[in-house]
């Protein structure tokens, strides 16, 4: 099977809501997609295409490429249809795999049954050919394969990403409750940052928004941080593909930026966890950190962006200490930021209110499960009404 040279459906997927900034990304490579949904963008293409995409791609989660699609109303007609696959030219007799699956189907209870009859057929199948079964498990750091399965409609394909791509592989040090790269670098996108300009971090934390913002603005993928994924372990991978796209990689990004990126946060903790994982992704020297409360953040007369990312705590009832803190921040912004945009991120509406500030707009994300917002304030030099004297 000629997957790395053959065209086939490729399904890239992202979180909940990511799907359009997926989109942008996947457009600016030069790729065209047939199809953006909720959870995803589906276009044309070989296994030899998904290797930069999963170098270049800051907000996908998993590069699934198409081997077959069948009926199968049950778990027998599932396993008919994929023993007839050509298995042995896709996974070596002496490797490993791993199998993932989304089911709904009435007669599959767990998806880990699913991916048992998958294991199944597979392994039949090489040892039919081979005379020797491959070894199989949990692990997704070998080759990878994935069933999506709807009712009677069944989809086989390789996961050349392997590992999820959400997360950035520089963060070896997550902190308390970090945000989720992917999700991270779409905030940053939604912000329509221009990536030339101040971007002011308080609150950081573990530091992901600071780091994504310099990655974004030096043009330096995540794939640049790992060495291992799905396609490596399809028969057929030819490494050069690999280490070609890497270095183009390399080439492009810039070492320096001509701005200030600031990041801050009261806990010295966190900001020697932020300082050691912006180290790990080579982006130390771009970012000023420093211990202090967040209304003490250094802000540069040059006006750029203002990110928060407070704590928000539960939906259902406010505490006191937050609703301080959110009032705190929008006086804070109104005061000291004029000339900036401002943006919180928060899962939290009530809190949102005590910011006390209009939001000129509310764009609607997911963190995990929890249906979150990134609130945009115009923070205006002087009165909107009042033109700024000369």
């Amino acid at each position: 099977m000629q997957v790395f040279h053959n065209q086939s459906k490729i399904i890239i997927t992202c979180n909940k809501r990511l799907s359009g900034y997926l989109q942008q990304e996947v457009e600016d490579l030069g790729f065209k997609p047939t199809r953006v949904f909720q959870t995803g963008v589906e276009l044309l293409g070989t296994v030899t295409d998904t290797i930069a995409l999963n170098l270049n791609l800051r907000c996908a989660s998993q590069i699934l490429y198409l081997i077959k699609s069948f009926t199968a109303a049950d778990p027998q007609q599932l396993y008919d249809n994929l023993v007839e696959i050509e298995w042995e030219k896709l996974i070596d007799f002496t490797g490993y795999f791993s199998v993932s699956s989304n089911v709904n189907n009435e007669h599959i209870r767990t998806p880990l049954f699913a991916n048992v009859k998958v294991k199944d057929a597979i392994v039949d199948r090489i040892k039919a050919q081979k005379g020797i079964r491959p070894n199989s498990g949990a692990e997704v750091n070998k080759t990878a394969v994935h069933l999506y399965w709807q009712e009677t409609e069944a989809d086989i394909f390789l996961d050349t990403s392997g590992e999820t791509l959400a997360k950035h592989s520089y963060r070896k040090i997550p902190g308390k409750a970090p945000m989720l790269e992917a999700l991270a670098t779409s905030t940053i996108m939604a912000a329509n940052w221009d990536r030339k300009s101040t971007f002011i971090n308080p609150m950081c934390g573990s530091g992901t928004l600071a780091i994504e913002a310099a990655l974004l603005a030096t043009d330096k993928c995540p794939g640049l941080f790992r060495m291992n994924y799905g396609f490596m372990h399809i028969m057929g991978y030819d490494e050069t593909v690999f280490f070609t796209e890497r270095r183009k990689l390399k080439d492009k990004a810039r070492k320096e930026t001509g701005f200030r990126i600031i990041a801050t946060d009261i806990s010295a903790d966190a900001v020697d966890i932020a300082e050691k994982n912006a180290k790990t992704a080579g982006v130390d020297h771009l970012i000023d950190f420093s211990v202090c409360d967040f209304a003490e953040t250094p802000i540069p007369e040059e006006p750029g962006i203002i990110m928060f990312n407070p704590e928000y705590g539960e939906r259902l009832g406010v505490h006191t200490k937050l609703e301080i803190t959110y009032k705190r921040m929008g006086d804070f912004m109104k005061k000291d930021c004029r000339g900036y945009r401002g943006y919180v991120f928060t899962g939290n509406p009530d809190l949102a209110k005590v910011i006390g500030l209009r939001a000129t707009r509310k764009i609607e994300f997911y963190n995990g499960k929890l249906d979150c917002r990134l609130l945009e304030y115009e923070l205006y030099e002087g009165s909107k009404r009042e033109p700024r004297e000369v």
